[in-house]
């Protein structure tokens, strides 16, 4: 099967194929973190929707086949665990994945600030992305072109002005990383920041929204915070159908615990909200995971724990990297460069596969038991106005065996994210591999070869 992974840009989207078909949710992870050269992943997760719509994070120790819907694979690689302090983050390209993920939080209205402090991360965002401000290069709208508008409001002629003059100002800055470190650093001033938020409502009926971070689980109304009830407080965390529990410890003047409930739309809810409670308080307060309950022939209620590594053991990690910094891409360079790549490029793949033994159809004395390969000729374009195309033509697909050939005629394949450099060779080793599993799903595929005919792909040739 194949995935789609929207990542923190729509620049950075890309399709991976996963074999086995049991893999696990940790596989996936893993596939994309070394994609996007991550080491420090703990922070990060992919998000999918369920048959209801509602977001969930993939459980890493679960197969993907039993948590995702029937269909396509559809996930959202996002920041998971919010770090207090990103400044204790080792490497550059992880603080730069934090910066996208909050460039969208402000995008979508999920980060509020107010208009100083948002033409202010805007400015950031520009000098990392465009670096210093160019008079013949970054004409009018310039920040709407880019995507840097960090507001779910129309960018208005003033604060386009506002931006542009900070943007200008930040010429003493040598490096793009020092941009991200100082858009950081206003951004984690902001009450917001890592706030996960639940619609919920309290013991009235009131609406509230219940937040979930680093500190602990926090109670809005009307956006103003009413409560707050930070992690050493809370000694349990429970649900029951749609309601969910937390018990606190007495106060100075109190002699008991005490219980507080709350009413969510439904027990997926609250039992969402509960994995998530638990994950944070895991990850923030816990110096390692808690060990899984031993195996009983009588189970109540759910067993949930989390199974990755905590923010202290992810510290630890951090503090041993021993790499030079990667090169990666930025979104402001991808675009730049696929602007300069409108020229058609012509890409010949090679899929090979190999009858699946397991198969219930295969037969090990068949006459045609031998090794196939299908062969694809892709043409990748761009449309007229120099953005990403989003059709790929295979004109020719030819069978061949020890016994036979067979061509056929493919008018258009549909490929939904097209870009260049590795990402584009990946989208096209993915949709070669999908063309070839539907034409023959009792095989499997062993290896594909790519053959570029120009110069637009940078990556090997050939991937196992």
């Amino acid at each position: 099967p194949q995935t789609i992974s929207k990542f923190l840009s729509p620049s950075l989207s890309n399709i991976w194929p996963v074999q086995p078909k049991n893999a696990r949710g940790e596989e996936l992870f893993n596939l994309v973190c070394d994609g996007l050269l991550l080491l420090e992943k703990d922070y990060f997760g992919l998000m999918y929707r369920d048959n209801s719509d509602q977001k969930n994070w993939l459980d890493h120790a679960k197969e993907i086949k039993k948590q995702v819907p029937d269909g396509s694979w559809n996930f959202i690689f996002n920041v998971k665990f919010y770090p207090p302090d990103p400044t204790e983050l080792a490497e550059d390209v992880t603080r730069y994945y934090l910066c996208l993920q909050l460039r969208r939080d402000l995008m979508h209205g999920r980060l509020p600030c107010s208009t100083v402090t948002q033409a202010l991360l805007a400015s950031y965002a520009a000098q990392s992305e465009l670096g210093d401000y160019d008079p013949s290069a970054h004409q009018p709208a310039y920040l709407s072109e880019a995507h840097l508008h960090l507001s779910p409001l129309p960018l208005t002629p003033d604060m386009e002005e506002k931006t542009t003059e900070l943007h200008k100002a930040h010429k003493v800055m040598v490096l793009l990383q020092e941009a991200d470190i100082s858009f950081l650093e206003s951004a984690t001033k902001l009450s917001m920041y890592g706030v996960d938020l639940h619609h919920a409502k309290d013991s009235e009926g009131v609406d509230i929204m219940l937040g979930v971070c680093a500190n602990g689980l926090l109670v809005y109304r009307d956006r103003l915070r009413i409560s707050r009830f930070a992690w050493p407080k809370i000694l349990k965390i429970s649900y029951k159908r749609r309601n969910f529990y937390i018990r606190l410890g007495p106060g100075e003047l109190e002699q008991f615990d005490s219980t507080i409930g709350f009413k969510l739309a439904n027990h997926r809810s609250a039992k969402r909200l509960w994995k998530v409670c638990i994950e944070n308080h895991s990850f923030f307060r816990l110096l390692t995971p808690e060990e899984p309950p031993k195996q009983r022939l009588l189970r109540l209620g759910s067993c949930f724990r989390y199974s990755g590594r905590t923010q202290a053991q992810s510290r630890k990690a951090s503090a041993n990297i021993d790499r030079p910094s990667p090169a990666f891409e930025r979104v402001g360079t991808r675009q730049r460069t696929f602007c300069r790549s409108i020229e058609p490029c012509t890409l010949s793949v090679m899929v090979f596969l190999k009858f699946d033994n397991a198969s219930p159809n295969h037969n090990s004395n068949s006459s045609h038991n031998h090794d196939l390969m299908l062969f694809f000729v892709f043409l990748i374009y761009a449309d007229n106005d120099g953005e990403p195309g989003v059709l790929m033509s295979a004109q020719t697909i030819t069978s061949e065996t020890a016994s036979s050939t067979t061509t056929t005629h493919i008018t258009k394949v549909s490929l939904p994210f097209i870009y260049t450099g590795v990402l584009l060779k990946d989208s096209v080793l993915a949709e070669a591999i999908r063309e070839a599993k539907e034409q023959h799903p009792d095989m499997d595929v062993t290896r594909v070869v790519v053959h570029k005919e120009t110069e637009l792909i940078d990556a090997d040739d050939e991937e196992d």
